[in-house]
């Protein structure tokens, strides 16, 4: 009889926690997975477009790192909005119209004749991307079952590693071919705008979302489509609005400030460090006198080591928990940094290099993975595009900040500094509240 009670009284985020993965759930995290490895394939792609450039149009440091910086000012102006956007107007919505505002941007790009469009078009490019990341993790966060909720947002985080290793495939293959390779690298980005067509309608919107906004049929549809598809009988809900009773919250109240401080420093010091890191490497070791092809196969090989950092990082994060495995990852991203910068010969760059790659990429799984869990549904968009908001104000200074430390100090310092950043970010990191195996927050 208890059991039954209990039946009669599930909310809908308890009828979805309840159910097993389903063909349902793998629809949704490949649908917003492939955005994502598009996502990383733009970001990827400028690296290797940079190294290019810097030959073939005699580009100084300083010019090249206003194009590898740009992008991150439109993230962070993107990141801020999309998520205000998703609270308002739904999470699925948002995730069509970023991906077409910069697929059609970074098709543009290609067409480009001087280096005043292409750093429009790639501040353009960065409004969509920045606005992407946080809508499509608060998605799946949300339709995923409670038991594997972070291991799913992991998953969808492993998409970045097959976009950027796709980014190296076409930089590797594409770029050098020809004195317009970069040009038809740049024009694979035209892919997301047809994904975009098709994605509005092939994603469901957020039961949470639908529910805050009183759309209670809505909602039942949604739960009962992943329902029948795990082969689970309905259960019926409460239809009063929640609408009528959601509290107002704020990410800076009492009760989450405290959160919210650490999430914006671990974003802060991981984006200074991955972006710094990974949109200098070509260039770095082209200046180090390898040729651009060897330079490209390096990263290419380098940038492998993503997939089973993303794949270690997805079996921790249930069995460790949430932070010990950012912790981890953090201050394993650390010691690598610290080692690639004194590597010289070709075995430690690959070695070490591999090695930043694993961490820093699992670190990043795990990092999606807290920043939706930590807020209710009301500020859940906005909490997670705040936090990558302020993020992006370290990838901007990154890619800017590397010519004038290696001036100061070579790989070492610049390496060092990052390490260091990554240290404190794995300090911060254990501030935030360990969620695993908890239900979202209403």
């Amino acid at each position: 009889m208890s059991d039954a009670v209990t039946e009669t009284s599930l909310t809908r985020s308890e009828r979805l926690d309840r159910l097993p993965f389903t063909r349902k759930h793998g629809k949704l995290l490949v649908g917003s997975g492939v955005g994502w490895a598009l996502d990383a394939m733009d970001v990827g792609l400028i690296s290797f477009v940079m190294a290019a450039l810097a030959t073939q149009w005699k580009l100084d440091a300083g010019t090249l790192s206003w194009i590898g910086s740009i992008g991150f000012v439109g993230m962070a102006i993107g990141a801020s909005l999309g998520g205000l956007l998703a609270d308002r107007i739904g999470r699925r919505q948002v995730f069509a119209l970023t991906l077409l505002i910069y697929g059609i941007a970074t098709g543009a790009s290609a067409l480009v004749g001087s280096v005043a469009m292409l750093i429009v078009l790639r501040f353009i490019v960065g409004i969509g991307l920045g606005a992407e990341l946080p809508v499509a993790s608060t998605l799946v966060s949300e339709y995923a079952p409670k038991a594997i909720r972070g291991r799913v947002v992991v998953g969808l985080e492993a998409f970045w590693a097959l976009g950027w290793i796709l980014a190296a495939l076409i930089g590797y293959l594409v770029v050098p071919a020809s004195p317009d390779g970069w040009r038809w690298a740049l024009a694979v980005g035209i892919v997301p705008t047809i994904y975009a067509a098709a994605i509005r309608w092939g994603l469901p919107e957020s039961v949470r979302f639908l529910e805050s906004k009183g759309r209670i049929a809505e909602a039942e549809d949604a739960v009962r489509s992943f329902e029948e598809s795990a082969g689970v009988a309905p259960v019926p809900s409460p239809d009063a609005p929640a609408a009528a009773a959601e509290p107002t919250h704020s990410i800076w109240s009492p009760a989450y400030r405290v959160r919210t401080a650490a999430l914006w420093a671990v974003w802060f010091c991981i984006n200074l460090s991955y972006y710094g890191a990974f949109i200098w490497i070509p260039t770095l070791l082209v200046q180090r006198g390898f040729p651009l092809v060897r330079s490209f196969e390096f990263t290419l090989i380098i940038t492998l080591a993503q997939v089973p950092g993303y794949a270690v990082a997805a079996w921790l994060i249930e069995k460790w928990g949430r932070r010990a495995t950012l912790a981890v990852f953090l201050a394993g991203s650390a010691v690598a940094a610290a080692a690639f910068g004194f590597a010289t010969t070709e075995t430690m760059i690959i070695v070490t290099g591999c090695a930043l790659s694993f961490f820093n990429l699992g670190a990043w799984g795990a990092l999606y993975a807290v920043g939706p869990e930590i807020y209710p549904t009301g500020v859940r968009g906005k909490g997670t595009g705040a936090a990558a908001a302020f993020g992006r104000i370290a990838s901007m200074i990154a890619p800017l900040s590397v010519p004038l430390l290696m001036g100061a100090g070579g790989s070492v310092l610049v390496f060092g500094v990052f390490g260091v950043a990554f240290l404190l970010a794995a300090g911060a990191s254990l501030a935030l509240p360990e969620q695993a195996g908890r239900a979202l927050e209403s």
